[in-house]
């Protein structure tokens, strides 16, 4: 089936040509746009009779899709390590709600908490769940191999950036993709009890990419490398500058009385 996404330009009986402003995955809606700039559509794929623009009809999957690209990105970062980029990593963690899950790919050094931003690197559940994109280039339902392009299209220099070794990581991951995909992730979240400290390496969380999976029965999987301490170390911000300019004012006051 063709690619589903803002953009899109569709076919309904009763309104004619139109163009999709935007896409939920997990519900099977659209919003479209029928010849007003101001006024969009609300159309079901299951039951609205909605066609791509030359005829072909949009079936909806009635399965539930995955509601977060993580297990996609997990076989993408495996490739890429086989292939000699080892330093590249995926940082997963939950939003505050916990309602979605965030990524980040970085490259270079293995610092899980001072982690390099590159623009399209990172993305939140949330938005995949109506823009089922990564942010560079992709597009819907993309291949491992064609996610591997299109990466490396759009950050051709980010990428080279992983070039290199890290077998430990490597090793790690692979074994972690091995226990988890397709339907399972992980996620690098470091659980801190109600008022008390971070536990000393609590178990790795996993999480199901799609509702309905039973909840994870593998193995415990391990941190990886690089991880060992985090617990037990002050994660604080660190403390602003001091500005006595405040203070010299006042001596100057109390000066001139």
């Amino acid at each position: 089936m063709k690619a589903l996404a803002p953009g899109t330009v569709i076919f309904h009986r009763h309104r004619g040509y139109g163009v999709i402003t935007s896409v939920n995955l997990l519900t099977g809606w659209i919003a479209a746009r029928f010849g007003s700039e101001a006024r969009t559509l609300d159309l079901n794929l299951s039951t609205d009779d909605v066609q791509f623009a030359d005829g072909e009809a949009i079936l909806f999957r009635r399965a539930p899709p995955d509601r977060m690209p993580h297990a996609r990105l997990m076989a993408m970062v495996r490739e890429l390590h086989r292939a000699g980029y080892q330093k590249l990593y995926l940082y997963a963690w939950p939003k505050p709600s916990g309602l979605h899950w965030r990524w980040h790919l970085f490259t270079g050094p293995r610092d899980w908490m001072q982690r390099p931003w590159r623009e399209g690197w990172y993305g939140s559940g949330a938005d995949y769940n109506v823009n089922p994109v990564m942010g560079w280039g992709d597009t819907p339902g993309a291949s491992t191999g064609e996610l591997i392009d299109a990466l490396a299209r759009f950050d051709p220099q980010g990428l080279a950036q992983a070039l290199g070794r890290d077998e430990d990581h490597t090793a790690w991951f692979a074994q972690v993709c091995d226990a988890l995909l397709p339907n399972y992730m992980y996620s690098l979240d470091m659980q801190r009890p109600d008022g008390g400290l971070l536990q000393d390496r609590p178990p790795v969380p996993v999480i199901g990419v799609r509702a309905g999976l039973a909840p994870y029965a593998g193995p415990v999987l391990p941190w990886p490398p690089g991880w060992a301490g985090l617990w037990t170390g002050t994660h604080v911000l660190p403390a602003s500058a001091i500005s006595l300019t405040g203070e010299a004012d006042l001596l100057k006051g109390f000066q001139r009385s």
